[in-house]
C-alpha cells in the first residue's frame, strides 16, 4: 500500500484550492481583458451616434438617450467614402491574394524542397521581420519612382507581396504535414509543382486562409505607406482619406471623426468574424510539428 509523505499532505490542500479557483481566475482575467479592449470600441460606436453637442458630456453616457446619424451623414458629406473604400477593398484584397501566394510557394520550398543555402535563406527572410517599416519606406519609394509607380495604387499592391510571417507561417504549416503524400505523388510521376498543387496546396487551405485574413486586417488598416506613397486624393485609401475629418475635432465635432472610424471598422471586423474558425485552427496547427 503505498503512503503519502508529509510534505505532499502539506501541500495537497494548497493544490485543491489552486485547482479549484484557478477556473475562476481564468474567467476574471478574460473579462477584464475583455472589457479592456471592448471598452474603447463601445465607446466609438456610442459617441458616433450622439449629436455634436453631446459629444462632451459629462459625466459620459454608455447608451446615448437619443441616438442620431448625423455624423454618418456629415462623413459622407465630406467625403468621398464609396472611391476610398473602393481603393482600401482594390488594394487589401490584392495584397491578401499575393500574400497567400507568394507565402504558400515560399514556405513550401523552404519545408519540403532540398536546395543549396537553404536555412540561411530562411535566416535572412526571418531577419527581415526585425527591420522597422521606416527604415525601409525610402529605398522602397526611390525604387517606385524610378519604375514610376509612385502615386499609384500598384505602388501600394506589389512591394506588399513578400511575407516574412506568412512565409515561415506556411513553412510550419508543410512541415506539419505527413511526407508520404509527397512521396506517393511522386512515384505516380508528379514533380514539385504538380505535388504541390494537387497534394499540399489543399491541405494547406487553412493555413493560407490566416494569411489572408492576417494580411486584410493589417493592411486595410495601414496608414504610415499610403500616406508616403500617395499624394493625389482619388488614390488615397479610406484610413488616409479620414484624416481630413480631424479638422471636426476644432469645432467640437468629434462624432463626425468617431463615425468615419467606426464605417473604416466594418470591413475589417466582418473578415475577422467569417475567418476567425480557419485563423484559429489554421494558428494551433502551424504550431504543431508531426
Amino acid at each position: 500500500m503505498s503512503r503519502v509523505s508529509p510534505l505532499s499532505q502539506a501541500t495537497l490542500p494548497f493544490s485543491r484550492a489552486r485547482h479549484g479557483l484557478a477556473p475562476w481566475a481564468r474567467i476574471a482575467g478574460l473579462t477584464v481583458c475583455a472589457l479592456l479592449t471592448l471598452g474603447p470600441v463601445v465607446w466609438t460606436v456610442s459617441t458616433s451616434l450622439r449629436t455634436p453637442a453631446e459629444a462632451f458630456d459629462l459625466p459620459p453616457q454608455l447608451i446615448p438617450s437619443d441616438p442620431s446619424t448625423e455624423a454618418y451623414r456629415g462623413v459622407f458629406g465630406q467625403i468621398d467614402v464609396w472611391l476610398l473604400a473602393l481603393n482600401s477593398t482594390l488594394v487589401t484584397g490584392l495584397i491578401a491574394v499575393g500574400q497567400m501566394i507568394t507565402a504558400g510557394l515560399a514556405g513550401y520550398a523552404f519545408a519540403r524542397l532540398e536546395f543549396r543555402f537553404k536555412k540561411p535563406l530562411f535566416a535572412l527572410v526571418l531577419a527581415t521581420m526585425m527591420v522597422p517599416l521606416q527604415v525601409t519606406i525610402v529605398p522602397v519609394f526611390l525604387v517606385l519612382k524610378s519604375m514610376s509607380l509612385t502615386d499609384t495604387l500598384l505602388g501600394l499592391i506589389i512591394p506588399a507581396f513578400p511575407t516574412a510571417f506568412g512565409t515561415f507561417l506556411m513553412r510550419q504549416y508543410f512541415l506539419g504535414m505527413p511526407k508520404d503524400l509527397g512521396e506517393a505523388a511522386m512515384l505516380d510521376g508528379a514533380g514539385p509543382w504538380r505535388t504541390f498543387r494537387s497534394v499540399y496546396a489543399p491541405l494547406a487551405a487553412p493555413g493560407l486562409a490566416i494569411v489572408g485574413v492576417l494580411a486584410f486586417n493589417y493592411h486595410w488598416n495601414e496608414f504610415f505607406r499610403p500616406l508616403i506613397l500617395e499624394t493625389s486624393g482619388q488614390n488615397y485609401t479610406l484610413p488616409l482619406g479620414l484624416v481630413s475629418l480631424q479638422g471636426n475635432l476644432g469645432t467640437g465635432s468629434v462624432s463626425v471623426v468617431l463615425a468615419g472610424v467606426v464605417l473604416s471598422m466594418i470591413p475589417a471586423v466582418a473578415v475577422f468574424v467569417v475567418g476567425q474558425r480557419p485563423l484559429r485552427e489554421g494558428i494551433t496547427s502551424a504550431g504543431v510539428n508531426r
